[in-house]
């Protein structure tokens, strides 16, 4: 099980995943592969497509471990008090804005603006998957600089996918959601043989609730992540983590990646395309490192060297997994398939810059132990 909670594996089984994709989507398999994605089934109340289960299913695991992160950082970690949070909290936002103001100069008009959330994810398993590889004689707060920033990062995604991406709110299923999401959380803090069952029903029926309020139901797994008491949230994600490593997150990539490389000239991909390839990596890069040189600035403390933030920028320009996430909601047809070539191309060309600046960083502290 060790294996399968490496953040090496992780990084390494996504990538593997999304070549998948691409590969099946481009093969004499691509009508199947389309099929199986597209076939629909249902519970009661409920139809969706194999791709929507997993798309808006399982990937909810994936944010409601990653909220148990966040709540264990505000709790005991990185975040627990102001002092620690200003950096990451000023470095995330500085890797939102200037992430999104590139797009928006790049792709102006005929629509396109919606896809400004794109690049402003940074993915967790994927960046410290890469940290992990190359960054083994690293200190301990560059890890800690990074996490703490991939989970703010998230945080905000979580809030631009929560008031961008809803429509056709219904008020009725949100409102029954609340107190579901309420006894989840009371019960947690509970004992009894009954507990963990009781928890999954009414986890099950949170998200139900959610996705029939029309908010992405992968709200509902944040929500229940913050609101689990610590003891059985800490045990749950131990027991959630590897399947979330080598079945939720590879099948999203699989469903997100199988898109056909598009037929047309460089010059005719869409604005949006380009605005990704650069606003990722770049955008991210530049803004992280602003950010967190200016909080450095202001805070207490010991300092991170510079070369060590703009290595920490350089990984949080991959935006991989929620970065398709947000492409899903943002696009569809021509434009969300040239657009997810762009978020893969972007989070491997940052994989690339940050690997590099990462290993030069870990000789320079190998020479000097």
């Amino acid at each position: 099980m060790a294996l399968l909670r490496s953040e090496r594996f992780s990084a390494v089984l996504l990538l593997a995943a999304a070549v998948v994709g691409l590969v099946l989507a481009n093969s004499p398999l691509a009508a199947a592969s389309n099929a199986v994605e597209a076939f629909h089934f249902g519970i009661p109340g409920i139809d969706l497509s194999i791709g929507h289960w997993i798309k808006d299913g399982l990937l909810a695991v994936f944010f409601f471990l990653a909220a148990i992160e966040l709540r264990h950082e505000l709790r005991h970690g990185e975040l627990d008090s102001p002092a620690k949070a200003l950096v990451p909290t000023v470095a995330a936002v500085g890797g939102v804005i200037v992430p999104a103001l590139l797009f928006l100069v790049i792709a102006r008009g005929d629509g396109l603006d919606a896809g400004w959330p794109i690049p402003t994810a940074t993915d967790i398993a994927f960046a410290l998957g890469v940290l992990a590889i190359v960054g083994k004689s690293l200190p301990p707060k560059f890890r800690a600089l990074l996490l703490a920033l991939a989970v703010i990062d998230d945080l905000i995604a979580i809030l631009i996918i929560a008031a961008f991406f809803t429509k056709d709110l219904q008020p009725v299923p949100l409102l029954l959601a609340v107190p579901v999401i309420l006894l989840f959380g009371w019960l947690s803090y509970r004992g009894g043989r009954w507990r963990v069952p009781l928890l999954i029903v009414l986890g099950v029926l949170a998200w139900a609730l959610v996705l029939l309020s029309g908010i992405h139901p992968t709200i509902a797994g944040v929500t229940l992540g913050l609101v689990m008491a610590d003891a059985p949230a800490a045990r749950t994600r131990r027991a959630l983590e590897p399947w979330s490593n080598t079945i939720v997150l590879p099948l999203f990539a699989i469903v997100a990646a199988l898109v056909p490389f598009p037929d047309a000239k460089p010059s005719e991909l869409s604005p949006a395309f380009w605005a990704v390839i650069v606003a990722l990596p770049v955008g991210k890069l530049i803004g992280i490192t602003a950010g967190a040189a200016l909080a450095q600035g202001l805070a207490r403390g010991d300092r991170l060297p510079l070369p060590d933030i703009v290595a920490i920028a350089a990984l949080g320009g991959i935006g991989f997994t929620v970065s398709l996430l947000m492409n899903e909601l943002a696009f569809d047809g021509a434009v969300a398939d040239e657009v997810t070539l762009a978020v893969l191309i972007a989070s491997l060309i940052a994989a690339v810059i940050g690997g590099v600046l990462t290993a030069l960083r870990n000789r320079h502290y190998q020479r000097v132990e």
